[in-house]
């Protein structure tokens, strides 16, 4: 079929132009501060902020559109493949589906897009060098740490994505290796925006009596931004109850997870995954192909473009914000139970005011 081989042409062009994109988003967004000061006394650079702001809604835009539409095409090849029935029409040697067709022409307008992001983009940092703006130095930011453990009788609002994600990690049909070939461990992603719960439902899953007792080895390793290597890979190890000592390279710590994880059905958790660079990612799936049948990988994701990366956007867990009754239970329970019936009473009404006024609660 001619689709995928265009569809991938276009995936790999559109991961070029993407890549190139985002340096150069990067390299302006380093002197926004000096701009940001000098925009007051200089109109020539206020003008300049605002083309930039309105390129990177633009970008942020496209760059949604791309991952939903790859999602979309993933999704429809995977419904395809199961009927296993096409309805087609002839041209020339190939069949090519008339839905497949559309997704291929809209692809190649969002690469047209991404492309004549890439050249405003250039001409904005051009225009740049008359302003003088001096770089902002980059301070290292700190990075973030999660656990395994957490207290369930605070935890609300996850009870159906709790089964659901479990049923996705206990059922193993179809799993089988066909040839006697490696295994591949299914990827589980759970995305969704910062503080909605990814982590707390990853720590349900781990915690699990059932899942405990399902998998041979269990690891969980916090990934954060930067991605370091060496570091996640210790962290696995150190789940494992192996020791890294003495391993400095990434190839000697692969050896130990290799040598903990072979052939066995394992559970691993990347929580707080950031970085969708396929090429690092590939190297851990190396070992971690070297399981046993019903494996799972299960990662936690501000991004959907990781999941779509890792390839696996159809079991892609997404949450959503809590409900107004779980928000409540939330806020009930800091207060420790210790408030009198009349200051419950007040601070329903406080939170009425505060629901009308910001109508979305997040925890």
């Amino acid at each position: 079929m001619a689709e995928p081989v265009v569809s991938g042409v276009l995936g790999q062009l559109a991961s070029i132009a993407i890549d190139l994109l985002r340096r150069k988003l990067k390299d302006l967004q380093a002197v926004l501060e000096d701009a940001e000061r000098k925009q007051l006394d200089d109109a020539g650079v206020r003008r300049w902020l605002e083309k930039l702001t309105d390129v990177s809604y633009d970008i942020d835009d496209v760059l949604e559109e791309w991952s939903t539409e790859t999602i979309k095409s993933v999704i429809q090849n995977q419904k395809e493949a199961d009927k296993k029935k096409k309805v087609c029409l002839p041209l020339t040697s190939s069949c090519f589906c008339v839905n497949q067709l559309k997704r291929v022409g809209v692809r190649q307008d969002i690469v047209q897009r991404i492309k004549e992001l890439n050249e405003t983009l250039e001409e904005i940092a051009k225009e740049k060098q008359h302003y003088s703006l001096e770089t902002t130095k980059v301070v290292q930011k700190q990075t973030r740490e999660t656990i395994s453990f957490l207290d369930e009788s605070r935890v609300y609002g996850l009870d159906g994505p709790k089964s659901v994600l479990i049923e996705k990690l206990l059922n193993e049909s179809g799993e089988g290796r066909p040839g006697g070939g490696k295994s591949i461990p299914v990827i589980i992603p759970i995305v969704g925006m910062g503080g909605i719960g990814k982590t707390t439902l990853a720590q349900l899953a781990f915690n699990d009596a059932e899942v405990k007792t399902h998998f041979s080895e269990q690891m969980w390793a916090c990934v954060s931004d930067p991605f370091d290597e060496i570091k996640v890979a210790k962290a696995i190890i150190e789940s494992l109850k192996a020791s890294h000592q003495n391993l400095g390279t990434l190839e000697a710590l692969f050896q130990r997870i290799r040598e903990s994880i072979e052939g066995k059905k394992f559970f691993l958790v990347l929580d707080d995954v950031w970085s969708d660079d396929h090429e690092k990612w590939e190297k851990y799936m190396q070992v971690l192909r070297l399981g046993a049948v019903g494996s799972r990988v299960l990662v936690t994701t501000r991004k959907k473009e990781v999941a779509i990366m890792m390839g696996a956007a159809t079991q892609m867990i997404t949450l959503q914000l809590l409900s107004d009754e779980h928000c409540w239970s939330i806020f009930s329970a800091l207060h420790s139970g210790k408030e009198t019936v009349k200051s419950t009473k007040n601070l329903r009404e406080l939170g009425g005011k505060l629901q009308a006024s910001a109508k979305d609660c997040l925890w």
